[in-house]
């Protein structure tokens, strides 16, 4: 006789495709994100005798997603994890923003527990959806008793939140993690761990959850690329009018600027604004130059570091 076990998984939604909905399957590419409920997705997982708790936090597409959702979801993913009872969450979510959410969730969670991001690029009713098998392995994973941490899981393979980044529009697996590769891979419901996560994107000053949550409104961060006849326009305007606390810039190759940029961006800080530089380049990140006059981000993707900023100057502020 198997013994129910009393440990909860939660699973948290909030819509994208893997609760997407073709009108026409013949065509499953011309379908809208977040039409299913998080209880239809569950119908044909496995729980392996988990008791499951499934909760709704939002039904949109991912590229809608915005800070008074992660505000929500953040909330919800902290009140599930101080709950004795429950092992670990699975949280399902749009790719087209996942990797921004996920490494949001890692920086102000704790890590003692697992919190498994899982998607599909598949709409539930394509005829070869992606969408059942990924989240069967995020809540597989989760169940691992050796996942702690916030997690992406797609396609078979585990990524650390931190390192993820969408790099392509289209194939079933548009994840990477970069030279590294995946932490791990989910083979037949097992987790075969390949590597430790690295600790070179972690943040250094890190705002408490509940210093985010109460920080109103949070800062404005932008983020600009560097390209062939820019003249830093963009820049300059809004300066003139609410200008941000922040500017991340997605430079060429080794986050170098265009000259005009370069300047509109020193008359930002110049007025107070904090400027971090990234590379627009897929890998490789940005090192240290003799001539730095902004900071720089590291391995840090441009979208993580507009995460990062945020963050840091919330700390700021609150002290803390």
């Amino acid at each position: 006789m198997i013994q129910k076990n009393t440990q909860k998984i939660v699973i948290l939604a909030t819509g994208g495709t893997i609760a997407g909905v073709a009108q026409d399957p013949t065509a499953p590419e011309n379908y809208q994100s977040g039409q299913l409920a998080v209880v239809d997705l569950m119908h044909t997982i496995d729980t392996e005798a988990h008791e499951v708790v499934t909760e709704q936090v939002s039904q949109i597409d991912s590229k809608d997603m915005d800070e008074g959702l992660w505000r929500k979801l953040a909330q919800r993913c902290a009140y599930w994890l101080a709950q004795d009872c429950v092992q670990g969450l699975v949280v399902t979510h749009g790719t087209d923003t996942l990797e921004e959410t996920a490494f949001f969730l890692n920086a102000v969670l704790p890590d003692d527990k697992p919190v498994v991001l899982t998607c599909a690029m598949r709409a539930a009713n394509a005829p070869d959806s992606d969408g059942v098998q990924n989240l069967q392995s995020a809540f597989d994973l989760v169940a691992n008793a050796s996942a702690t941490g916030v997690l992406v899981v797609c396609a078979g393979e585990v990524h650390a939140a931190h390192e993820i980044q969408k790099t392509h529009s289209q194939r079933l697996n548009p994840f990477t993690s970069g030279e590294a590769g995946p932490i791990g891979l989910m083979r037949d419901g097992v987790f075969e761990r390949l590597r430790e996560p690295s600790k070179l994107n972690c943040l250094e000053r890190v705002p408490s959850l509940s210093t985010v949550l109460a920080c109103e409104p949070w800062p404005h961060v932008e983020l600009v690329m560097s390209h062939a006849s820019t003249n830093g326009g963009l820049v300059l305007a809004m300066l003139a009018n609410k200008p941000p606390d922040g500017w991340v810039v997605a430079g060429t190759g080794n986050g170098t600027l265009h000259r005009s940029l370069q300047h509109a961006l020193e008359n930002a800080q110049a007025l107070g604004a904090v400027v971090m530089r990234t590379s627009r380049c897929a890998q490789g990140g940005v090192q240290s130059r003799s001539d730095d006059v902004f900071q720089h981000a590291g391995l840090m993707t441009a979208v993580q570091a507009r995460v990062r900023l945020m963050l840091e100057l919330i700390y700021q502020r609150k002290g803390r």
